[in-house]
């Protein structure tokens, strides 16, 4: 097929490649425009824009599609395509836009659908606690992930991090969609029941408060990772939680129970296993405390 993928992070790399592997023809990416990192504000591109310019694929990068002009662009470059795949693009995409391709578009969709539509899925199934989570192959619709269903492949969350779960989908992802590509199926309505919507994470729920269960923060801990880190502050200094496990305590919420990082909290107890000060790289809590006491008792917040 002639095909347009539209993504940004690395979640859309692995169908790109898939896509090429395939024999598909990429006739254009469409990524989200370079934006200015690290200290020197040079000019980042996305990771699917990097591997587009390794494969000598055409790359867009319209700042929006309200733009007429970005509109007309895309349809001109749309005719006698098969098929737009999207995953994790950032923008939305208007009627015309997913009307323009024969087949019109398809998302990969980092949860299994109606649960978690919306812009971060991965983490909130994990917050939620979601025994399951998995990919689902939609065509897409003007709604938001409302769109009809072509494939679904489920796994489990079992105390997988946000960065693991990425991983693991984008690859079961690309895998689908080759899938549905190879051999057409039929779309299925979504359940009208069981419908959540995942709203954007804010860097504000990454706090750590100690008056939620042990087993919550936990959670917290593993969906921000590892972006934007679950911390506490300890001594006044903010401190990145990378890993823990929970234990049993009787509850002593903000207060160390021993000199290992083990953290009272509303039920149970948070044991610090993996953690990160800032301006320095993540260690284990073990190689922390030997330059740095936090004694049994020490308030933490």
């Amino acid at each position: 097929m002639r095909i347009i993928h539209m993504g940004t992070p690395f979640f859309a790399v692995p169908a790109l490649d898939a896509l090429v592997a395939a024999g598909h023809e990429i006739v254009a990416v469409y990524t989200r425009a370079p934006k200015p990192a690290g200290r020197g504000k040079q000019l980042m591109h996305s990771p699917v824009h990097a591997r587009a310019a390794e494969l000598g694929i055409p790359v867009y990068t319209p700042r929006t599609f309200r733009d007429p002009a970005a509109v007309d662009e895309f349809l001109a470059m749309a005719d006698g395509v098969d098929v737009a795949t999207v995953a994790a693009y950032g923008l939305i995409l208007p009627p015309a836009v997913l009307a323009a391709p024969r087949l019109g578009c398809l998302n990969i969709h980092g949860s299994i659908l109606p649960r978690w539509r919306g812009a971060a899925p991965i983490q909130r199934a994990i917050l939620a606690g979601d025994a399951i989570t998995g990919v689902t192959i939609m065509q897409m619709e003007a709604g938001l992930d409302t769109g009809p269903m072509l494939a679904l492949r489920e796994t489990p969350v079992a105390g997988k991090t946000s960065g693991d779960l990425f991983a693991e989908l984008a690859q079961i992802g690309a895998e689908l969609l080759v899938d549905v590509l190879a051999t057409p199926r039929p779309a299925v309505p979504q359940p009208e029941d069981g419908v959540t919507i995942a709203t954007r994470i804010d860097k504000t729920e990454s706090h750590l408060d100690c008056q939620r269960p042990a087993a919550e923060l936990e959670r917290m801990v593993r969906a921000f990772n590892p972006a934007p880190g679950a911390w506490i502050e300890i001594g006044g200094e903010r401190v990145k939680i990378l890993a823990a496990a929970v234990e049993p305590a009787a509850p002593a919420p903000g207060v160390t129970l021993d000199d290992r990082l083990l953290i009272g909290t509303g039920d149970g107890a948070l044991r610090a296993l993996v953690v990160q000060r800032a301006g320095k790289p993540a260690m284990p809590a073990k190689a922390l405390l030997n330059g740095w006491r936090v004694p049994a008792g020490t308030r933490v917040g």
